[in-house]
């Protein structure tokens, strides 16, 4: 059956073959960038989304040709510079996904070019030290140290006096840490007495990845998760061994560390498998890596695979527990009127609008959805 205009086949993401030689091959590379380039130049649906498609037609717009050859492929990189891999363009957006002949993934072309560029050493220090989020996090969630982060992170002065030595601007926002770590909050499994009441896709047990944000930065967050689990009868525990999800390292385009994540997290969340978890976390990116770039990054391990189908985002796994009788309705009040920010990382997972459809069930509540990204 020949492809037709405007991929009406299923789209589908394709393996990203990022251990061969060719995927870091600079002019094999560029010629890559040039095709999709071209392609993007003569579509232009996705330039709304990020600062990379305005960049990406500036460029052409302001050639001497003014069409995609005229660009400097050393102009490339301002490009890749501005894609933060939100995947929005692929899912939302792009006609030409495999199994159009195209077969344009703008996303993943721009992980292999970041990809690239981390191999050839050009990263700065600045973005190899706040990827690190596992041991910087650790590090400055510690009791005192915490306060002591918070306090410098609001003076002005110390932001200013930093901006030069660190890379990152005075104004920018910070996280703020915890001093008292998700893993030092909850022990042991909350709502132990509950009785696990499994339906046709949960097990009604839940093993709580707790990521780098949700232990560090804002443990209070699945902590409201966990009672919202125990309050619809789901026992819980939360991970204690798992490490970062490798998403910021992703972003860098540092591989290696995605892969040496993936090898440190899947005997924990395997292991609690066995046991007759179902995995979840608050965190969109880090529910996205386990769902979407890490089986794509090893289509043949069937660990990977296993971890992918035991993955819920929470309200995902909140509206199966609907559908199945599971979930408790009782709610005492209306929101009102609500609005909430749709995660570019939850709407790429392919679940639908399944905030929007649990806040709906409460009656007296009319929700409004942002789709923007952050």
């Amino acid at each position: 059956m020949a492809v037709r205009e405007g991929s009406l086949e299923a789209p589908e993401r394709r393996p990203i073959d990022w251990r061969s030689d060719a995927f870091y091959d600079k002019a094999d590379l560029n010629a890559e960038l040039e095709r999709v380039f071209d392609i993007c130049h003569g579509c232009r649906r996705c330039v709304s989304l990020c600062d990379a498609f305005p960049t990406l037609f500036d460029l052409v717009d302001e050639s001497d040709t003014l069409e995609v050859d005229g660009v400097d492929p050393a102009d490339y990189a301002k490009v890749v510079e501005q894609c933060f891999l939100c995947d929005l363009c692929a899912q939302t957006k792009c006609p030409y996904l495999p199994p159009h002949e195209w077969a344009v993934d703008f996303p993943h072309l721009m992980l292999r070019a970041k990809a690239e560029r981390f191999k050839a050493g050009k990263t700065r220090w600045r973005d190899r030290l706040i990827t690190s989020t596992g041991p910087v996090f650790k590090m400055l969630s510690t009791p005192g140290v915490a306060q002591a982060a918070n306090a410098a992170a609001a003076v002005p002065a110390l932001r200013k006096a930093g901006e030069p030595v660190i890379g990152l601007h005075a104004e920018a926002p910070l996280p703020k840490f915890a001093a008292k770590p998700l893993s030092r909050r909850v022990k042991g499994i909350a709502g132990n007495g509950l009785a696990a009441e499994p339906s046709d896709r949960t097990t009604g047990k839940v093993a709580i990845y707790a990521t780098c944000y949700g232990e560090h930065n804002c443990p209070e967050v699945v902590e409201d998760l966990i009672a919202v689990l125990n309050h619809n009868g789901v026992p819980v525990k939360v991970l204690k061994d798992a490490r970062c999800c490798g998403m910021p390292k992703l972003e860098l385009g540092d591989l290696e560390r995605v892969a040496a994540a993936k090898e440190a997290n899947l005997p924990t969340f395997l292991s609690a498998i066995d046991d007759g978890y179902d995995l979840m976390a608050a965190i969109p990116s880090c529910v996205l890596m386990y769902k979407q770039e890490i089986p794509l990054m090893f289509p043949g391990d069937a660990d990977a695979q296993r971890v992918k189908q035991a993955f819920f985002d929470p309200f995902e796994y909140l509206m199966l527990r609907h559908r199945a009788g599971l979930l408790n309705t009782d709610f005492k009040r209306p929101l009102g009127k609500v609005a909430y920010q749709v995660a570019c990382h939850q709407r790429v997972q392919n679940i639908g609008p399944k905030t929007h459809d649990f806040l709906s069930l409460i009656d007296g509540t009319e929700v409004t959805a942002i789709e923007r990204c952050s």
